[in-house]
């Protein structure tokens, strides 16, 4: 378990030096299980990913409820509850990232969907990447807009907030949190020229078709 907190540490730091968060911004978690309890490590509230150690990483069980009850000397995310939410939604996700990255925040204030202006819109599972309501921080509210945004899909913006994704693991998380980011700055860029054209149903359903084989299997 010792060296999943230092994955985690590490993929944190991953995003920072990516500049898809800064400070203490973002949150993400890993799925696991720990002294035969299924549950999450998450990153903890209000702590620079720079100055974390493994023991700094909080524990939290699946089926902790409304009450986080964290393993561990520091208090979890406050953004734990679509953490617990997502894990217990899509048994799929194997790793979660939450960032403040500029181009992800830029269209989640704006409230916009992410339309198939570009075929890797496909990659996150739809022809759209989804914009959730909006909610406040750390509520369950919040949570709720999520996994209402992420039906059918592996990502979502939220609201005024910034990008929310899963992975099968840690490493495949990162690297999607970056690719989205790329594909948010380029609809952004795109944007700023005029009405990008878009690809239609039939063209994206082949490439949906296309992704479900798409990497290494």
């Amino acid at each position: 378990m010792a060296d999943l907190r230092r994955q985690l540490i590490k993929s944190a730091q991953a995003l920072t030096a990516a500049g898809l968060n800064k400070g203490t911004a973002g949150n993400l978690s890993v799925r696991c299980v720990e002294d035969g309890v299924d549950g999450y490590l998450i990153t903890p509230t209000g702590m620079d990913y720079a100055t974390l150690v493994p023991e700094d990483i909080v524990f939290l069980a699946l089926d902790d409820g409304d009450a986080a009850r964290p393993r561990g000397r520091r208090k979890p995310s406050s953004e734990w509850r679509f953490h617990r939410d997502v894990y217990a939604a899509r048994p799929e996700a194997g790793a979660i990232v939450h960032t403040h990255s500029p181009f992800a925040v830029s269209l989640a204030c704006l409230r916009r969907d992410i339309p198939p202006f570009h075929y890797m819109i496909a990659r996150f599972g739809g022809d759209t990447v989804r914009c959730s309501a909006y909610a406040t921080f750390g509520t369950q509210a919040l949570s709720d807009a999520a996994l209402v945004a992420l039906a059918g899909r592996s990502a979502c913006l939220l609201a005024n907030h910034g990008m929310l994704l899963f992975g099968a693991d840690l490493a495949r998380a990162v690297a999607l949190a970056v690719e989205l980011e790329a594909l948010c700055e380029q609809y952004w860029r795109a944007s700023q020229l005029g009405q990008p054209v878009l690809l239609d149903a039939n063209e994206m359903a082949v490439v949906l078709q296309k992704f479900a084989g798409y990497g290494q299997q």
